[in-house]
């Protein structure tokens, strides 16, 4: 795969061994926390650089300032050797810096082209022009981008390629990567990987920032540890382990997902019976999007779902929430028809939700944590007390959230914005375990989290089926996936083709039958639910 050439004008980075990017100092205060204190760290020229910590360690404060989002309160920005002031993301861009977000900046509303160009129309134009370069990057990266398409309809694996394209089509050279491999099976992360280190070897300079630790270690070159806001370790991969890592960020070692003990009952309590979704494509096409799904969660059990994003997870789960109208089958919880039911019913009878995007589906982010508490809960207790709002009910209960699930911040009045994305997530699965669903759908639960989170949450879902909850699990973290899964179920093109045994798939076999190949310990899921 042969890198896509830089716009021109812009400066080359192909002299080795030289510095791109040095932060000294870097101090940031917000209201009643410090994000960040003096920080310090120098990224080599050509390398991949790791930065690693705790969720709230001030990791995606300090590379919004590196981006220009933010500006230090103390401190000083280096890059190609030359001290800046960046006070947009514009100025980071005109020296080379371009970042991807672990929570995606695009408009949906607009299609792919639109979002790519849109405040670079000076570089290509936004039309033949800026096709062609989009199509020949698209190309060079392997990231299968459909200029076309609206980005509203585009899943979550499709959103974080358009990013990096948006970043690649202004030349970016020092290229900051926000939990990238969050929505990847592992054949498509060793892709990523092999793609960085020959980037790397042309020039580019890699920030990447993750929580999975084995990747951390397979992938970088250097690694910073960030803790409580400031650095307290530079380490080299060779010289350190996954357990040495988890150590230095949180003071513990790895979690394990897996879960031993079968608590599966032979009580239904969902059961998906012919379910069809069907959707007009984008050349006026009527497609299934969901095709004849059949399928049975137990009380006590998980049930998780494997798929490479966009063939048809996100739709399957909007299906069983009521926020899409199937074209036919069938959906029972605990014995009641709630095909009809409107998603506040569907909640009420006892199904806890905690969805894919925290930010467009779980958060409303410019309103505080206690009003966020409300979500989706807002006739039940200890919200709502005879027909009507209580908000110092609730204000009570996100005090007692905000303490069992460890969510870092400085108050219930702050906004679900000024929070970390895996604080954020706390916020959500506290809110939802809080309502002691009977069903509850998790769409990617520790994606963004450290591994302190990570074990908290595994925890608290462990526990939950223990008393009988029943789980629809759908995650691109294969591990997580067959850990905490007592039945497996991989979904292609739209339908359940095949089945699993968590004890004996591996990682790999998986990633490929959710991408279409065959793999051992599987067989295909065919007849009816009750046969298999």
């Amino acid at each position: 795969m042969k890198a896509a050439s830089a716009p021109q004008g812009k400066p080359s980075a192909d002299v080795p061994g030289g510095v791109a990017v040095e932060l000294r100092g870097i101090t940031k205060r917000f209201p009643g926390v410090v994000a960040n204190h003096d920080i310090d760290i120098t990224v080599r020229r050509g390398t991949v650089h790791a930065l690693v910590g705790e969720n709230g360690a001030g990791k995606s404060t300090l590379m919004k300032i590196l981006y220009g989002m933010q500006r230090p309160d103390e401190g000083t920005i280096a890059i190609d050797g030359e001290t800046v002031e960046l006070h947009s993301p514009a100025d980071a861009i005109s020296r080379g810096v371009g970042m991807v977000h672990q929570h995606f900046m695009l408009a949906d509303n607009f299609t792919v082209l639109e979002n790519v160009t849109l405040g670079a129309e000076k570089l290509y134009g936004i039309g033949a022009k800026a096709r062609a370069k989009i199509m020949e990057i698209s190309d060079a990266y392997g990231l299968g981008v459909r200029p076309d398409a609206l980005v509203e309809d585009l899943g979550v694996a499709d959103r974080q390629r358009v990013e990096i394209l948006k970043v690649l089509y202004r030349g970016a050279r020092t290229l900051i990567l926000d939990e990238p491999t969050a929505v990847l099976v592992p054949q498509e992360v060793d892709a990523l990987f092999d793609n960085l280190r020959e980037l790397k070897s042309e020039g580019l300079t890699v920030i990447f920032i993750s929580h999975k630790l084995g990747e951390v270690l397979s992938v970088a070159d250097d690694i910073t540890v960030i803790r409580r806001g400031t650095t307290v370790a530079s380490v080299e991969p060779s010289q350190t382990t996954p357990k040495q890592l988890a150590e230095l960020m949180v003071g513990s070692e790895l979690p394990s997902p897996e879960t031993r003990e079968s608590t599966v009952t032979d009580i239904p309590m969902l059961t998906v019976d012919g379910l069809t979704l069907c959707a007009v494509d984008a050349d006026g096409m009527r497609r299934a999007v969901l095709d004849d799904i059949a399928l049975t969660i137990r009380k006590g059990e998980v049930l998780g779902i494997a798929g490479v994003e966009g063939n048809g997870q996100a739709e399957l789960v909007e299906a069983i929430m009521g926020m899409r109208t199937p074209d036919g089958g069938t959906i029972t919880l605990d014995g009641r028809d709630i095909s009809k039911l409107p998603t506040r019913t569907r909640r009420e009878d006892g199904i806890g939700y905690i969805p894919e995007d925290r930010h467009r589906h779980g958060l409303l982010l410019e309103a505080p944590l206690w009003e966020n508490r409300i979500l989706g809960h807002v006739t039940e207790a200890p919200n709502s007390r005879r027909g009507l709002l209580d908000p110092s009910g609730a204000r009570r209960d996100t005090e007692r959230i905000v303490a069992e699930y460890d969510v870092r911040t400085p108050g219930i009045e702050v906004t679900a914005a000024s929070l970390s994305g895996g604080n954020q997530q706390k916020l959500i699965i506290g809110r939802e375990m809080s309502h002691h669903p009977k069903l509850l759908i998790a769409a990617h639960p520790t994606r963004g989290v450290d591994v302190g989170a990570q074990t908290q949450i595994w925890d608290q879902i462990r526990e939950a089926r223990r008393e009988g909850l029943a789980v629809l699990l759908i995650s691109a973290d294969l591990d997580e996936l067959i850990g905490l899964s007592d039945t497996l179920r991989v979904m292609y093109r739209g339908r359940l083709v095949a089945d699993a045994d968590p004890a004996t798939i591996t990682p790999e076999e998986l990633g490929s039958a959710m991408t279409g190949a065959a793999a051992g310990h599987l067989e295909t899921a065919e007849g009816p639910e009750e046969d298999r």
